[in-house]
């Protein structure tokens, strides 16, 4: 049965962080608030979780789950052949609403779906996925909706999707808005801006002047 943590109870908050914990390394799914909205997550490192995420949301291996990080550090191991405009874009968005594509490291022996190669990743600017990220390390996170239905803003609007799919609910009250993260693949030696979301071309062109937009 799935369980539900109000995390604005600071000691239902501490109960709620280790439970999440735990059904991470069990290869459980979990959902957790973030800066834009709520996600459904996994262990990254854990292809039938990964799976189980996908199966929850209705996705196909087609759309690879993005990966949620606690630290920028954790980059190093996740990532390589970063160019130095990407580490700008890194420095001056993280933690917050950006989501870098970038070549993931040949040697990872994980299965997030249809990469190519290459991992979206982000750092979320919320202290409850921050916290679970720290202490679980890299998750595949992707907003806790069913395929086709509107991204969750509460707590309550994912579990009525996704239900028992779920073994922990982390509510940590509404998400700061509902835009998503932009994202910038930052494979080459020039950033793409692939999706504008709540971090704008005009605030990443201010770091990045060579950015360009896919068409």
């Amino acid at each position: 049965m799935a369980r539900r943590y109000d995390c604005s109870d600071a000691a239902d908050r501490r109960t709620g962080l280790r439970e999440a914990a735990s059904a991470v390394r069990r290869g459980e799914l979990v959902v957790l608030p973030t800066d834009t909205v709520y996600g459904i997550g996994a262990d990254a490192f854990t292809d039938e979780a990964v799976a189980a995420l996908l199966d929850a949301k209705g996705r196909g291996r087609n759309m690879p789950t993005p990966v949620l990080i606690g630290s920028p550090n954790t980059l190093h191991g996740l990532v390589k052949d970063l160019s130095e405009e990407a580490w700008e874009l890194i420095d001056a968005f993280w933690p917050g609403a950006l989501t870098v594509v970038a070549k993931h490291q040949p040697s990872l022996t994980w299965d997030l779906g249809e990469t190519h190669g290459t991992v979206a990743v982000r750092m979320p600017l919320h202290p409850v996925a921050l916290e679970l990220l720290k202490e679980v390390g890299p998750m595949a996170v992707s907003s806790a909706n069913l395929t086709g239905h509107p991204a969750p803003q509460e707590c309550d609007a994912a579990q009525e999707m996704l239900g028992e799919a779920v073994s922990v609910y982390l509510d940590g009250g509404p998400t700061p808005a509902a835009v998503p993260s932009s994202i910038v693949d930052i494979t080459g030696r020039t950033p793409v801006l692939l999706r504008e979301g709540a971090v704008t071309a005009e605030q990443l062109r201010e770091v990045a002047d060579g950015l360009e937009v896919a068409s």
